[in-house]
């Protein structure tokens, strides 16, 4: 009999969101527009719990796009880029004839190095090429070195994108993840900690920048009785029925956060005191992270040679997915020709890194299948 498969992380309804939907049906709000995506923004800045206006838009990647445009970002200019990350942290910056600049991470929170960082600004600046802005993302949930990173960007005056998009519900000193940056983004992808089917949000500190990137997101048409545009615009904007999928989603929110630290939990203890073998982890109580995904990383030479790969083939063979950490972008061959700053930490923890199994569904019938791969690889 063959086992069902265990995702790293799948969707988990809450059971409203249907309700939303069926409203919107029922309103025949079904338009791209509509109360749901009213209702999910102010959802958003509510749970942000912070002076911040949210604009939801179709994707975190539509919103990191978004972001960079409204900071001024232009052909030629260098922007700084977390290389520890997923590809849609720096595609937009080329989307924008811009120039990624990859920032290595450090071994604490896994996320942009202050002093990678720093170096990559003097070097830049030296060389008459001030970087015009940084994008830093909180890594699977974990929140980055917040007073450093913000630190250097207020010294050289330099803006921050804050790729939040793994990390909803995750905070530094008790300050939400999406707050801290000039802007901030956050994803719904499907394999997100919350999902919409797809979609995104904008986090914004005005007003007047949230309204501005509403006006890009809805292809940019002027107040005018016809169809004028005097910029270019976007089709970005989140759909009222993914939007309802989103407010149910919020009521379930905080208990997804809840499961997905239970399952680190989890985690810590099955192989607590295990040689060689690290969970990735808040540093001190300063840090809380919504462990959208958990991770660890596997030292071969104190693990009997045992490697990262092995255990990821051990979990597929028992029809159990788990993925290597996010390959590096200046290692990727579409960014490999770009300039990097830093040493080997982020290829450190590619080559020994691996993501576990997170999703707040999981079933205990599927987290003893997990246990006992585990098992099996101590012995």
């Amino acid at each position: 009999m063959n086992k069902s498969k265990i995702w790293l992380s799948s969707p988990h309804m809450g059971g409203n969101e249907q309700q939303f939907v069926n409203e919107a049906f029922e309103a025949n709000w079904v338009a791209p527009l509509g109360p749901n995506v009213t209702g999910f923004e102010t959802d958003l800045e509510h749970y942000l719990d912070s002076d911040v206006h949210v604009g939801a838009l179709s994707s975190g990647t539509a919103a990191l796009h978004l972001a960079l445009i409204l900071l001024g970002i232009q052909p030629g200019d260098e922007v700084l880029c977390q290389s520890m990350t997923f590809s849609a942290s720096a595609n937009p910056i080329a989307y924008l004839g811009a120039l990624p600049i990859f920032v290595d991470s450090e071994p604490t929170t896994w996320n942009i190095c202050p002093n990678a960082l720093e170096d990559a600004i003097k070097d830049r600046i030296q060389k008459g090429k001030k970087p015009k802005a940084i994008v830093a993302v909180h890594l699977y949930g974990m929140p980055f070195q917040v007073d450093a990173i913000l630190a250097i960007a207020q010294r050289y005056e330099i803006p921050i994108v804050e790729d939040s998009a793994e990390a909803l519900g995750s905070t530094y000193q008790g300050k939400k993840c999406g707050t801290f940056g000039t802007i901030g983004v956050l994803s719904f992808n499907g394999n997100k900690i919350i999902t919409t089917s797809g979609g995104g949000a904008l986090v914004a500190k005005t007003k007047e920048l949230k309204e501005k990137a509403v006006f890009l997101a809805t292809q940019a048409r002027d107040a005018a009785p016809h169809y004028q545009h005097s910029e270019i615009g976007y089709n970005y904007r989140l759909s009222n029925i993914c939007a309802g999928i989103g407010r149910g989603q919020m009521q379930v929110l905080d208990d997804h956060i809840a499961l997905r630290r239970g399952m680190h939990t989890f985690y810590q203890e099955a192989l607590k005191g295990e040689e060689g073998i690290t969970v990735f982890s808040e540093p001190h109580a300063d840090y809380f992270s919504n462990h959208w995904l958990s991770a660890l990383v596997i030292d071969p030479e104190k693990c009997h040679g045992k490697t990262r790969e092995d255990l990821r083939l051990a979990f597929e063979a028992e029809n159990i997915e788990s993925r290597p950490l996010w390959k590096p972008m200046h290692l990727q061959p579409v960014f490999e020709n770009y300039l990097y700053f830093g040493g080997k930490v982020s290829e450190h923890l590619f080559t020994n890194g691996l993501c576990l199994p997170s999703g707040s569904n999981l079933t205990d019938a599927e987290r003893n299948r997990i246990l006992e791969v585990l098992q099996r690889f101590k012995n």
